[in-house]
Formats: C-alpha cells, structure tokens, sequence
C-alpha cells in the first residue's frame, strides 16, 4: 500500500477545498442566473450541488486526509488529540487558502468581471448567529457519531446533512470557517459580507468545541454502566 504522507495529505485537503468552493459558489451563480429570481429555486439548485459534491469529495480524500476541508472539524479532531498541533495550523492553512481560490475558480468558470468581489449579502442578527452554531454543531455530531458507529455512512451522512441545514437553519448552513471567509470574496447569491463574517467564526469555533467535548461523554467507549 501506498504510503500516505503529510504532504499528500495537504494535496488532498486543498483540492477537496477548492473543489467544495467552487461548488458552493459556482452552483449559486448558476442558480441565480437560471431561477429568474425565485430565491426558492436558487437555494435548491445551491442545496443539491453542495450536497452531492461532499459525498463525492469524502469519498475520494477521506482515506487521505480524513477530508475535512473545515477548520473546525480540524479543530474537533485536534481537541480529541487526533491530529498533532503541526497538522492541525497546516490543514487550517491550507483549508483557507484553497477555500479562497475556490472561490476565484467560480469567478474565472462564469466569467465573472473580477476574480475577487467584496460579498455585500447581509446576514447577521442572533437568530442567524445561533443557526451557525446549530449547523456546525450538527455537523460535527454527525461526523463523530458516524465515526464511531459506521464509519462508512459518514460521506453520505455529511452530505445529507448540509443539504437539510441549508433549508432548517436561518444561515443556511455555511458550519465552516474556511468556506465563511471565501463567501466574504464573492457577490453572488452564496456571498456573506466582510464585516459579518466574525461572528459566524466564531459561533461555528463553539459549536465544534460544545459538540466535541459532548460527544466525549455522551459515547465514551460505549459500555453501559
């Protein structure tokens, strides 16, 4: 067998995030410009695209990388030791990085007139605040029960998942900080602006720190008492 080494690691942390940016983005220019401004419509086609690419994405990278492409599943894993602090400031670094040209790649694909656009989509307020910390807690809950459970569902199950957040949570669903810094550089229907970008970063950081620490207890090693 091949050994995987952490530069391959990285390879497949950056080519899973940029292909997970240019879906979120590319599907919701493509989705904009064919709904005729049926926002339903719009949601939808940006729910299927991101949906699907995810369960794609884990399955090629997972045996990889452990697909994350979001620093704060890097950040779950690295709370449960996981994952060492050299690989956890590499994967976040890398995770941003490739989310950005992601979103670049979109831009040039739909010749869109510049690569970055500076988003002006408003979303903020406590309801949408306490939807990020909803969405990234279950996706994180989603992952570690997954793991632990049938750690082949876990593509599927992730993919699932975000496609049901963006339709139940205010947010709709970005549970990545990653992705939430690369929606800032886009003004489109996926775009999120600058300066609200904060406090969604940091309501997904304790989502996956709540969960983490639950789900340590709540599973443990599975023995009843």
């Amino acid at each position: 067998m091949t050994e995987i080494t952490f530069a391959k690691k990285l390879v497949a942390e950056s080519i899973g995030t940029v292909f997970l940016l240019a879906t979120v983005v590319g599907s919701g220019i493509m989705a904009e410009s064919l709904a005729g401004g049926n926002v339903a419509i719009a949601l939808l086609g940006n729910t299927l695209a991101t949906g699907c690419i995810l369960m794609v994405l884990i399955l090629i990278f997972g045996p990889i990388s452990g697909a994350h492409f979001n620093p704060a599943v890097t950040l779950s894993f690295w709370l449960q030791q996981q994952i060492s602090d050299r690989e956890a400031a590499f994967y976040v670094i890398v995770q941003i990085i490739a989310a950005i040209a992601g979103a670049v790649l979109a831009h040039v694909m739909f010749d869109m007139p510049d690569l970055v656009m500076a988003s002006t989509k408003v979303r903020t307020g406590v309801g949408i605040w306490i939807a990020e910390f909803v969405a990234t807690f279950g996706l994180l809950a989603t992952i570690l029960g997954c793991i632990r459970l049938r750690p082949d569902a876990v593509p599927y199950a992730v993919g699932l998942y975000i496609s049901a957040g963006y339709w139940f949570t205010s947010s709709t669903s970005f549970a990545n900080p990653a992705v939430t810094v690369a929606r800032t550089m886009t003004e489109s229907f996926s775009g999120i602006l600058a300066a609200h970008a904060p406090a969604f970063i940091v309501m997904q950081i304790a989502g996956a720190v709540v969960v983490t620490y639950l789900f340590k207890w709540l599973y443990g090693d599975l023995k009843a008492n």
